[in-house]
This record gives C-alpha cells, structure tokens and sequence, in this order.
C-alpha cells in the first residue's frame, strides 16, 4: 500500500512511537526531561486503499483489444485507474492510459508491441491518494505467426507432458519439432521432432542429468520458420532427498523432541513427516515438517507404553520421497517420572519464561529450573514450580551475554529426582544495539518479486556508526550489490531464500535478510545494482538508524519468481555493526513487524 505524501510523516511518528514502546527496555538513551507540550490529532477521513479488478481480455488477443476493470473505495471515491502491461522479457510495466470516470476502460494496440507473453494490470488510485493494484492478468500476443511452448513448471521428474501452439498458422501443414540445452546454452538439440497438430509430446526427464535445461519449440511450414520463446531453468530432479532419523533414545517418556537431519541436491526439501509404529502395527504421523531444523515435540503420554519404531519421510520440490531407516524397539514407558524443558528459542533477551514439562505416577512435588553457562557445570536455579504449568521468569539482563544450558529436575513423592535432557547453548544477548525491524517496499514492478525500485529497510534501536558496516562508509548514497539467494544455496530450503548486501564482490555487515518465501528458482543466484543510504531519525528522544536499500537494475542472474503468497521477513543483523559508542549489535533476528504481506 501506498502512503499518500501528505500523511508520511504522521505515520512515519506513529510508527516510530510504537517502535521506541517495544524496546525501551533495550535502549541505551538516558532520561532527559519530559513534555507536557500538546497537539491535535485528527482522524483521516480515508485510511484504505481502493479494491481493484481487472477483467480477463482472453488469449490470444491482437489488434485492438478493450481493456476494462472494477474499481471502488467507499470512503474517498476513485480518482483514477491506469491500465499497464509488461512486454515479452521486460522488467518494467509500461501504461496504456489512465481512466478517470467508470466504467473504467482503455483501447489497448496490440499491434503496436512485439508478438509473445504480456502480463497485464489495473492501478487505481482513490481521492486520498491510496494506490492498488490488481492480479496480473496474463495473455498471449499474436497478430503474426507465432508459436508458444507450454511452460511444463521450474521442476520436473519422470515423464513430463510437453505441448506447443500455433497461432494464425491458417491451413499451411505446420510441424514443431522441441529443442533443448542447458540451461544458458546455445547448443540446441532435438527433443521431439516432427510434431503435427495438436503438437505433443512426452519428455522422458530420467534419460537427462539432474540439471537446468532450457526449451523451446520451432515450427516449420515450408520454407517458413517461427521459433517460441525460450521457456528457461527448468530444472530435472529425478534424486530423492537424504534422510536420517535422529535417535530419540530409549525409554521415552513425558514430552520428547524428535528429529531428523535431511538433504537434497536438487530440488530442495518440500517436506518431512517423522512416524511412529507400535510394534506389529503400522506408521502414523508424530508431525510434519517444512522447515529446517526438522524437530518436533510430542507428548508420548498419548501413546501406550510399549515398544516403538520410529521413521522420517522426506519429499522434495519435484516429488521424489525418500524414508529413512527405521529406529526400533524404542520403549515408550510413562510409569516412571519424567521432565523436559520447552526450548525457550535460540536468543534470549529481556525478561522471558521458561516451561518445563513433568510427569510421574508417584505424584510431583515440584519442578526446579536451572541454567548454567554453557561448557559449565554451576547449575543456578531459575524457580521452583510445585504446579503445572511449570514455568519460571527469568530476567536475562541479571546474566552476562553469551551462551547458557537449561535443564529442570522433577522430584516425586517417593524423594526421587529425575533430570531432563540439557537445552543447550541458547544465547543470551542484552546488547543495546539490536535490529527492530525489516521491511520491503514495491516501486513500479510487479507486486511479489524483486524489481528495480523495490526498497528494503533495516532500522536499528540506536545510532549505527555507518563505517562498521562498511569501511569509509558516511551514510551517503553508496553503490552496492543486492544479493538474492535460493534458499538451498544457504543450508535452507526453497522457501527461505535470502538477500544480502554486497560492496566490491564481499558482504558488508548489515546482516542477511531470510524472505521466507521462493523469490528465486532453485540454487540459483541474482545480482542487483542498488543503492545504499544510512539516516537518523528520532523516535521519542531515542535517536536511530534506519538503512535502506534501493534495488537497481538485474546485473547478473536468471531464474527469479514471482510470490503470490504473504510472508514475515526475518533480518539476522551482523555482530560486527557497532554503534556510535562503540557496542556491537546484538545478533538477535528482527521480525517485520505489522501483518503478513506480499513483499517487493
């Protein structure tokens, strides 16, 4: 959504108060004076952007095709509707004409751009200012002969229906032959050739590397010959994933965290689901899992004691599974006392709870808390619980930075004490300097994908010194590098892909930001000319960096998506960013704060 200019700065304050409210405990500015100074504030009388819709113009469309669309806002009316288009292999929209009056319409000359795939949009604008825009709508050019290869998807396995089209082919006796080469290439080969109407044909993927390929489709009648566009980085994976369970151990009981370690060359991990069978009977789900780590906690309260096995099954992207050795006779047994700590998460700061789970047929006294530092064994106690839920609060800033263990120890009515499992290394950081929050902004492209005039935001809970994050750095505009990264190319999967700064070929330390969403086909790398500017602002008298990022042109890459579904974004900030006394910045994630959106 688009701010209209006159209310950015009254938002931007109302942003900033809320920002300085979740993090007072962590700033470093000292107290001065207060304010009784007052101001008015008055409701705007529009808040909300407009809904629009653009209607479906068909496929295939040539000569002059009418473009229409829907567009309402009830509180300030519409004010304008631009109807826009993006050509065969560009990156940026282009507007056909703007409406200003419904029924919102535009003549649109096909025959004024190339032949080939459009995507087509509506903006609208209402009276306060507020932009949206609607879905793409694609179609299909064609005022001349033309010829269009079916995209088969970016993975593929096994035996893969492929289908070219004609279009204005009239009666002559065309045939298609289908062509590949690795993905870049320029060394065309036959896939299937010869092809009459309706131009089909199976591609048998497992006579092919587990590669990137590129197609496309050539036809032929007589001496006339038209070539499709290149459908590009469609990737053959006819690997299954690796998978291993973790053991659990043996006897189980109360609440256990089970795992499994999964790899995939190719496509990248979809899923994992770990089972459990009683013995002589057969696997049921503990839990499904799509993002790494591949760990879940199940109460073995649920089950009957007994003996047990215990499986992982991964599918990757393209479909193929793989399911792990199976782990057996592991005894479930909940007559005994047992007690397990919740994982309170990796980074700790502030003043947090801590959960413990117990059980025991005996009857439980109560649940102690402990933490240690990591690599010692000085247990200090959090709390003592005699009552589920077991829970302690811990006040993090009584404890020096670094990484700690957590344990709990159940004592029964029978005098006896059970130790849990150590959760171990979870690090505490109070730094002062910690990243608040992230978000992306969309300029003219598409809404979803990473487009010249997209920006991304860091902002800081103090004063960053900007050459910390890169030598000889003033805050200045600075000509940097956007790195977008498939998720798999970093130890995660398609849906984590991230982005990074780059100066002069190494990254600059500001961190990486996890999209948490499929921006880039798989293992693939794109590389954006950006902009880099750092600026201070105030936020009730707490001075912060706020760093953005302005995405320039594509310089290097292929392969890049666009993400029709909402995500948070979460900014792992570097160490080495110190701020402007010299503390390093906590290394704690930032999570984009306000609902899930669409980013870019």
């Amino acid at each position: 959504m688009r701010l209209p200019t006159a209310l950015r700065p009254a938002v931007l304050v109302l942003l900033g108060a809320a920002l300085a409210l979740a993090t007072t405990g962590l700033s470093d500015a000292t107290y001065v004076a207060s304010s009784t100074n007052t101001a008015t504030v008055r409701a705007a009388a529009d808040w909300t952007p407009p809904a629009v819709v653009l209607a479906d113009p068909g496929t295939p469309v040539q000569g002059t095709v009418t473009l229409a669309a829907s567009a309402s806002d009830a509180e300030s009316g519409i004010a304008s509707v631009a109807f826009q288009y993006l050509a065969p292999g560009a990156s940026t929209w282009t507007t056909v004409c703007t409406s200003t009056a419904a029924p919102y319409s535009c003549a649109w000359s096909t025959r004024a751009g190339a032949d080939g795939g459009y995507g087509l949009r509506a903006r609208a604008v209402d009276g306060a200012g507020y932009t949206a825009v609607s879905d793409v709508v694609s179609t299909t050019v064609a005022n001349n002969v033309l010829v269009v290869l079916g995209d088969p998807g970016d993975v593929v396995r096994g035996a893969v229906a492929l289908k070219a089209t004609v279009y204005n082919g009239g009666a002559l006796p065309w045939l298609v032959s289908v062509q590949y080469t690795t993905s870049g290439g320029s060394s065309w080969k036959p896939l299937c050739s010869g092809l009459s109407a309706p131009f089909t044909c199976t591609w048998s993927t497992t006579a092919f590397a587990n590669d990137s390929f590129d197609l496309r489709a050539v036809a032929t009648a007589g001496v006339t010959t038209t070539t499709s566009a290149v459908v590009s980085d469609v990737l053959v994976d006819n690997a299954a994933p690796t998978v291993a369970m973790t053991d659990p151990g043996s006897p189980l009981s109360g609440t256990a965290t089970f795992a499994a370690t999964v790899s995939d060359a190719g496509s990248g991990v979809q899923q994992v689901v770990l089972q459990y069978a009683a013995a002589g009977g057969g696997y049921q789900g503990l839990c499904t899992l799509t993002t790494e780590p591949y760990t879940c906690r199940f109460a073995t309260t649920s089950l009957p004691d007994g003996a047990y096995s215990f499986r992982a099954v991964a599918t990757d992207v393209a479909g193929n599974t793989a399911t792990s050795a199976a782990l057996g006779n592991r005894i479930v047994d909940n007559t005994v006392s047992s007690v397990s700590v919740d994982d309170p998460g990796a980074f700790l700061s502030g003043t947090i709870g801590v959960t413990a789970q117990g059980n025991s047929t005996a009857g439980v006294v109560s649940v102690h808390l402990q933490y240690a530092a990591t690599g010692t064994t000085t247990w200090t106690d959090l709390c003592a619980d005699p009552a589920a839920p077991y829970t302690c609060t811990w006040d993090t800033t009584t404890v020096a930075n670094g990484s700690y263990d957590l344990r709990a120890l159940l004592l029964d009515s029978r005098g006896t004490t059970t130790v849990s499992a150590v959760v171990a290394g979870r690090r505490v950081d109070n730094s002062r300097l910690r990243a608040v929050d992230v978000q992306t902004g969309n300029g003219e492209g598409t809404v979803g994908r990473v487009d010249a005039g997209d920006t991304l935001t860091l902002t800081y809970s103090e004063v960053v010194a900007p050459g910390t994050v890169t030598s000889g750095w003033s805050g200045a505009a600075l000509p940097v590098t956007l790195r977008l990264r498939d998720g798999n190319l970093v130890g995660g999967t398609n849906r984590t892909d991230t982005v990074d700064v780059l100066r002069n070929g190494a990254a600059v330390h500001l961190g990486s930001v996890n999209l948490r969403e499929d921006y880039v086909k798989g293992r693939k790398t794109a590389l954006f000319n950006a902009t880099l500017t750092a600026t201070t602002v105030t936020v009730d008298g707490v001075e912060r960096t706020v760093v953005t990022l302005v995405v320039g042109t594509l310089a290097s890459g292929n392969g890049l998506r666009t993400v029709t579904t909402p995500s948070t974004l979460a900014w792992t900030p570097a160490t080495a960013a110190l701020s402007a006394s010299g503390g390093a910045c906590a290394a704690t994630p930032a999570y984009e704060s306000g609902s899930a959106d669409r980013e870019f």
